[in-house]
Order: structure tokens, then C-alpha cells, then sequence
């Protein structure tokens, strides 16, 4: 999915919202979405594609939330229920954001699961099957390690 087609879903699923919203506001939802997952476009995978497009709108969602921090009642001395609404929403989305990368951290991190718990490296000691004489110090005697980069 590309940077703009995200966009176009992220303005589709804001609806009345996108009133209050420019171009800019989604290129830069979308921008800082990328950053913070650390994928870029173009996403493939419904995972990737769900996350960022969540992310996208909780930028959106901050957006609308700092415009409407301005908006005090003086005399009354309590904030609107405008920005108390986008707070508790914030606050949901980034919840949900923080859960999905603790129960799915392979996938935020674009590696396999195997990669998340590192190295074993032998002790290099090699003897032949039959015979058991020490080949440890011959010059094609490999390190056995893991797991490597294709596993």
C-alpha cells in the first residue's frame, strides 16, 4: 500500500473530521506513522497495512487534539469535552499501538521470531566421526553459529 493510498483511506475513515484537516496534516500523519512503525512505503502485509493506517489516524486524531487545547472555558475553568474526548482516544489508540508491538514484536521489527533471542556460538572444538582425532585447529574448521541471516 502506498503513501497515498493510505491517505485516501485515512480521509475516508476520518469523515466529518477531514473538514478540520489539510493535505499537509495527512502527508505528515503519514510520515511520522512511518518513522514511529519503521516501515516505509510502500507497506505490504495486512499487518503493516492495518497498523500504519491506525497510526496515520492517531496522528490525525493528536492534530485535531492540539487545535482544540486552545479551547478553555474560562469561567467555567474546565476544558472542553471536545479535547477530552480526543485525550481518551489518544490514550486508547496508543494503548492498542503498545499492546500489538509487545504481543507482536517480530513483526514490528521486520525480523523472525528466531532472531529475537540471540546468538548460540559453539565452542569451535572439532574431532573427526570416526576416528575422534582433533581437527579443531585446521584452517576449514567453521564456528558453527545461529541462527544466520537466511534461517
Amino acid at each position: 500500500m502506498t503513501k497515498n493510498e493510505i491517505i485516501i483511506l485515512a480521509k475516508q475513515e476520518v469523515k466529518g473530521l477531514s473538514a478540520h484537516l489539510v493535505n499537509e496534516d495527512y502527508d505528515n500523519a503519514a510520515d511520522d506513522a512511518s518513522r514511529e512503525t519503521g516501515w516505509s512505503f510502500p507497506i505490504s502485509g495486512n499487518f503493516k497495512e492495518l497498523w500504519t493506517k491506525q497510526r496515520v489516524k492517531r496522528y490525525l486524531f493528536f492534530y485535531l487534539y492540539t487545535e482544540s487545547a486552545h479551547k478553555f472555558k474560562y469561567k467555567q475553568a474546565n476544558l472542553q469535552h471536545r479535547f477530552d474526548h480526543y485525550d481518551k482516544m489518544l490514550k486508547k489508540m496508543d494503548e492498542a499501538y503498545l499492546q500489538a508491538v509487545e504481543e507482536r514484536p517480530d513483526l514490528f521489527a521486520g525480523v523472525s521470531i528466531s532472531h529475537l533471542f540471540g546468538t548460540k556460538i559453539d565452542a569451535g572444538f572439532q574431532y573427526q566421526s570416526l576416528t575422534g582425532r582433533d581437527t579443531t585447529y585446521r584452517e576449514n574448521n567453521i564456528v558453527v553459529f545461529g541462527p544466520k541471516a537466511n534461517d
